[in-house]
């Protein structure tokens, strides 16, 4: 009989232990509702902020551009995604040897200025 208790007992904790990882996989769900409503005030937060950052990532975007007929090679480094002094030494050298530019295309003929950089920096750019 002891034997029949005890082998019992075995069972029953060895079922309840087996749903454990079930039940602590469930636990994030009832959680996830108490969790949701404090993300709530974070994602109003976050709408407040947002204005805030666009109207500065466009204040940046208007003092980012450069022009390429009169920019030093400091100003390309510092305006143009992935131009070091290398490229921008590039864009003033072809642009003493051949010119002024007359489209902001042309950028594309310079040594080093493929097309995906170009297309990366076309909106940083003006004549």
């Amino acid at each position: 009989m002891k034997k029949l208790g005890i082998t019992s007992l075995s069972l029953a904790l060895a079922l309840g232990l087996s749903t454990l990882p079930v039940m602590l996989k469930a636990a994030p769900n009832t959680t996830g509702t108490v969790a949701t409503t404090s993300v709530a005030p974070a994602t109003t937060a976050s709408k407040v902020a947002g204005p805030q950052v666009k109207k500065e990532q466009a204040a940046v975007t208007d003092e980012s551009t450069v022009s390429i007929n009169t920019a030093t090679a400091e100003e390309f480094a510092k305006v143009m995604n992935g131009v070091g002094m290398k490229k921008a030494q590039a864009i003033i050298s072809y642009r003493e040897e051949l010119g002024q530019f007359t489209d902001i295309e042309q950028l594309r003929e310079v040594p080093g200025i493929g097309a995906a950089l170009f297309e990366r920096n076309k909106d940083r750019l003006k004549l």
